[in-house]
């Protein structure tokens, strides 16, 4: 029998991931939770409730509990936090485990606290908290120990964070609140404006999965999707090329390379010499945008690299730390 003692989880604003010791990632999840509003209960969480956005009665709402990457309702994230506890220990758990959990490196002592509070409402022993560049940067397999400089761009759903790090720290970093979700609005709004379509949160995301491209391509990609005719109110479906998507993204992903730019600006010398020779790295969910380590180079003039697995960087990072724990308790905040 495998006795669950130890969890990592990357609690992200789209998606979270659970990390075990020696079985890797576990569970990914979409970060929604649904809740009957007649007897505030719980009906689903994760994908199956994911389903149900836009599309629930009136008796049934479905919450993202997670804003900008932070806590935004404290009740439903720790209904969430329980039940991945308890997807991944199975319903004998003997033991209550320690759980490590990214969080982003802006957050305030407030938004840090909630979720320390949540995990141990939701039945850990003890809550660790780590920065989400930090962990990104040892899931991507990068040697943050050593005393040269690395940068790390992370892309969620909620938030951006930029960081350089050099030996187990954090040198200089920005977070921004841009993301993948800023990226959904975007081509949801470009739609509404140029095509008179309504489009919901699903459909957004879908595009930017299917044809979402940071850089024009010369062979574009299509996709036809259906939504609402704004005028006639009826539906309708309309073709979309994958540059039409650029453009309308090209003024979010400006955003997030002007953050990338104020960070190397204030970064030391030194330090940026070995981020012109190593490239910078990109990790996050929101980073998977086709061409976005191209646009990223272009626009900055630093080599830019696409992690592997970008999307699971954080959750490996988890996993390591918790495998290590006592050799990063001091990168590694602690609270009992």
């Amino acid at each position: 029998m495998f006795i669950v003692n130890k969890i990592g989880i990357d609690l992200g604003t789209c998606n979270s991931l659970v990390f075990l010791p020696k079985k890797g990632v576990v569970l990914r999840e979409p970060s929604v939770v649904a809740v009957n509003l007649r007897d505030n209960k719980i009906l689903a969480v994760g994908q199956e409730a994911k389903e149900m956005i836009g599309r629930a009665p009136d008796t049934i709402r479905v919450y993202r509990p997670l804003k900008d990457g932070v806590i935004a309702d404290y009740r439903v994230t720790q209904a969430m936090l329980r039940y991945f506890i308890d997807s991944v220990s199975g319903p004998f758990r003997i033991f209550r485990p320690d759980l490590l959990i990214g969080v982003p490196a802006g957050s305030t002592s407030t938004e840090r606290r909630a979720v320390v509070e949540a995990g141990l409402a939701a039945g850990a022993k003890a809550v660790y908290l780590a920065n989400e560049p930090i962990l990104a940067a040892i899931g991507a397999d990068i040697p943050i120990n050593s005393c040269s400089g690395n940068m790390v761009v992370d892309i969620g759903g909620g938030t951006t964070e930029v960081a350089v790090i050099s030996l187990g720290g954090i040198v200089n970093y920005r977070s921004i609140r841009v993301a993948g979700d800023k990226i959904d609005l975007a081509i949801s709004e470009y739609i509404k404006k140029k095509h008179n379509l309504a489009i919901g949160e699903q459909t957004a995301e879908l595009i930017k999965i299917e044809i979402g491209s940071a850089l024009p391509e010369k062979e574009p990609r299509k996709i036809e999707i259906k939504g609402r005719d704004l005028i006639s109110g009826l539906p309708r479906a309309i073709r979309l090329s994958s540059n039409e998507i650029c453009e309308a993204i090209s003024d979010t992903l400006n955003e997030i390379i002007q953050v990338i730019k104020l960070v190397l600006r204030d970064t030391p010398p030194e330090l940026s010499a070995d981020i012109m020779d190593k490239g910078m790295v990109l990790t996050g969910g929101g980073s998977l945008l086709r061409n976005l380590a191209e646009l990223v180079a272009q626009s900055t003039g630093v080599p830019c690299i696409q992690a592997e697995e970008g999307l699971y960087c954080v959750a490996k990072g988890t996993g390591v730390i918790l495998e290590n724990l006592d050799l990063y308790k001091k990168t590694v905040m602690s609270k009992k």
